[in-house]
């Protein structure tokens, strides 16, 4: 499981994993490598071939254990409502900035001491969007899990038939981690 959000994500190893003798050094050496490099090689399909990557991207690492599955769950809902309080004021600061006609500076100061009911009706009565009908990317964040499906692991060179295998793999989908449908669904 992982769950991201900006430039934060947050992987999770089962209790029993043994990856790396659980040496806490070597895991976030490790996933904060692969994590970069993953990065690199995504930026040209998800940004576009013409949009180059301008400097290194550079994340940092940390490992945390959590003593029983129901705090780490609050640890994963208090990422996703962070997302949210993010997205939101971000949401509203650049419409104030970018349709509004406000400097940044008088954005923020507008925007200071709010609570999200006057985001949303400014968001909603100055700009007409309406946050719920924004992206559940951009407003829950990133869920990865992984899930058991039919790949093609080769494909027979005389006949072109194709060989297929069950193998995990990464699945990203945008919703709820705070409820407990989503921990139902995955025991």
């Amino acid at each position: 499981l992982a769950y991201g959000q900006s430039d934060e994500y947050s992987f999770v190893l089962k209790k029993d994993s043994t990856l790396y003798g659980r040496r806490e050094a070597k895991l976030v050496s490790v996933l904060t490598s692969l994590f970069t490099s993953a990065y690199v090689l995504a930026w040209s399909r998800r940004m576009g071939e013409g949009t180059p990557l301008r400097q290194a991207p550079c994340f940092d690492g940390r490992a945390v254990a959590y003593p029983s599955d129901a705090i780490l769950r609050d640890y994963l809902a208090w990422r996703q409502v962070d997302a949210h309080i993010n997205n939101q004021y971000n949401t509203v600061f650049w419409a104030l900035v970018a349709q509004g006609g406000e400097t940044p500076a008088a954005a923020q100061t507008l925007i200071r001491g709010t609570d999200a009911a006057w985001k949303n009706e400014t968001l909603h009565t100055r700009f007409s969007i309406n946050y719920n009908d924004l992206p559940a990317m951009f407003r829950k964040g990133s869920v990865v899990t992984r899930v058991r499906q039919s790949v093609v692991v080769k494909v027979k060179e005389e006949s072109g038939e194709e060989v297929r295998r069950e193998r995990c793999v990464a699945q990203v989908t945008h919703e709820d981690i705070i409820g407990d449908k989503f921990y139902a669904q995955r025991p």
